[in-house]
């Protein structure tokens, strides 16, 4: 079956334009090799890595589609491969104190290791 078609079948893209788009720009690697061209066959038991969205996914195939399904249906088509990722805070420094006092200013300025004076 044909990388592109078998991309959009699995909904991870939501046309098969976009699909071919990702393949033809050489982002797709079957079982680790780089593949340029949509039309690329793949089967059962490949290894599919591609960005999508913030990250890399990696897929195995484990069987073939003979239409675009529903999603539950499409999530039978693959095993997940991909390292789940601990979220980052968005903003780590922040301890819900909000803006420093002058005492927390001054307390900095006198303790800055990075200072030099």
């Amino acid at each position: 079956m044909r990388a592109d078609k078998w991309l959009w079948h699995a909904r991870f893209f939501k046309t098969r334009g976009l699909a071919t788009k990702l393949i033809a720009a050489g982002h797709l690697r079957v079982n680790g090799t780089k593949i340029a061209k949509a039309s690329h066959g793949i089967s059962p038991g490949d290894v599919l890595t591609f960005p999508q969205a913030k990250r890399v996914r990696v897929i195995r195939l484990v069987a073939l589609s003979l239409r675009r399904g529903p999603a539950p249906e499409a999530q039978l088509l693959y095993e997940d491969l991909t390292p789940q990722e601990t979220p980052v805070p968005k903003n780590p420094g922040f301890e819900g104190k909000g803006r420093p006092t002058g005492k927390d200013r001054r307390n900095a300025r006198l303790y800055d290791p990075t200072r030099l004076e």
